[in-house]
This record gives C-alpha cells, structure tokens and sequence, in this order.
C-alpha cells in the first residue's frame, strides 16, 4: 500500500506543486490549507507522514507540530517554511519534528529527505540494530550480543526512538517531547536520569561504547 502523506500548506501554488511532486513519486497526498484542517484530516485518519508550514492561519505550524506529537508521537513530520534563522530550526526540531527544510527547496532534496525518515521509522516493525545493539519492535526484545537485556517501558521508547535516529544529535527537548509526550510535570533533567539507566543496561558488559554524551547538545547512538 502507497504510503500517505499531508501537506500541510496554505500556498496554493506551493500546495499543488508538492501533491503533485508526491503522487508523480508514489505517494497518496492529502492537503490541508490551515492549522485547523490539518488537526482535523489527522483525527479523522492519520497519514504516514506529515510536511509542515510553519506560517499558517488559524493555528500556527509549531502549535499543529506539538498536537500531532501529543496524538501520534511517532509520526514523521518534516518542516518545510521560510523561516530560515537557526532560532526558528532549533525551535523547530525541539518541538518533535523530524527535520527542517527551508524554501526554496531542491525537490530531489525533499524526496530524498521523506524517503529517510520512512527508513528511520522501518515501518514500525522491523528490527533496529546499531553495531550488536538490536531492538525488535515486534517482541518488544533488546539484545546487545547474545544477551537479553530487561528494560522498562520508558527505557524502550527512549532507545528505540535513539535507534531509529542513529548518528543524529538528539537534544533533551526532542527526547523529552518524542519520549515523555510533552507532559508538563516532567522535567527535562529526567532525560539525563533515563539515559543513565539505559547506559548501565547497553553497556556494561561491552568495551563499545555506542551511547554518546554531546556535551552542551544532547545524546547520539553511534558506532565507533
């Protein structure tokens, strides 16, 4: 089945280009012209990945990110706007986006980008693996070697979500928002709490050190 995705844009002339830029590559397109449709059209029936303006009516493109991440914390989504500061990327990706993109874009950029993050995602059912590290979202089963590792709820999504992102920065706030769903009695400090138990369970029989500290960014899942 083709994959879905949204387009969330109230250009009409940078709408029409991108459904058909989608469809001409495979994909099926809904579009959505505002912030309150776009809430509306996932409601009804999420889409398998969401491309987002950020300068919308009725409800901004950060306010639509936070309540998609809030509903579907693993659905994709991709900013694609003209607000090009770093403040607005930072702010962005902070907020549980998956990437940023600014206009004008390179269309090959684009598709490029959409196929990566369907890669990342692995249809939500295949195995995840960095160097011996693997996680079987199917069995709910993490091994690092032949060893089975026990790990609790939290500490799964927190590594899966580390897996699927391999070799990418992730800051507290991304993983506070994509992990703990933007829960206002969560300090962001629990993100450092959790990556320290996760590290004691991934790493202490092994040499290979994959959990990565990026002091004054976040946290990295990287093979040597």
């Amino acid at each position: 089945m083709n994959k879905v995705i949204l387009v969330v844009e109230d250009d009409p002339g940078v709408s029409k280009y991108l459904k058909e830029l989608l469809m001409d590559n495979g994909y099926g397109v809904r579009v959505a012209a505002d912030g309150s449709e776009a809430i509306n059209s996932l409601n009804k029936l999420p889409p398998d990945l969401v491309i987002l303006d950020l300068g919308l009516p009725t409800l901004s493109g950060e306010s639509v990110c936070v309540e998609i991440k809030k509903k579907h914390p693993d659905l994709p989504i991709i900013i694609l706007t003209a607000k090009d500061t770093t403040a607005n990327i930072v702010k962005g990706l902070n907020l549980g986006a998956d990437d940023y993109m600014v206009k004008p874009f390179a269309a090959e950029e684009l598709l490029a980008r959409i196929k990566a993050r369907f890669r990342a995602l692995g249809d939500g059912d295949n195995k995840l693996k960095v160097a011996d590290l693997e996680l079987d979202p199917k069995t709910l089963e993490v091994r690092r070697g032949d060893k089975l590792l026990s790990l609790t709820p939290q500490e799964f999504k927190l590594l899966q979500y580390l897996m699927a992102n391999k070799g990418r920065v992730l800051t507290r706030e991304m993983i506070l928002n994509r992990v703990w769903l933007y829960s206002p009695e969560v300090e962001s400090r629990v993100v450092d709490i959790y990556i320290g138990y996760l590290r004691k369970k991934i790493e202490a029989d092994s040499p290979n050190k994959l959990l990565k500290s990026i002091r004054g960014f976040g946290y990295m899942l990287k093979e040597d």
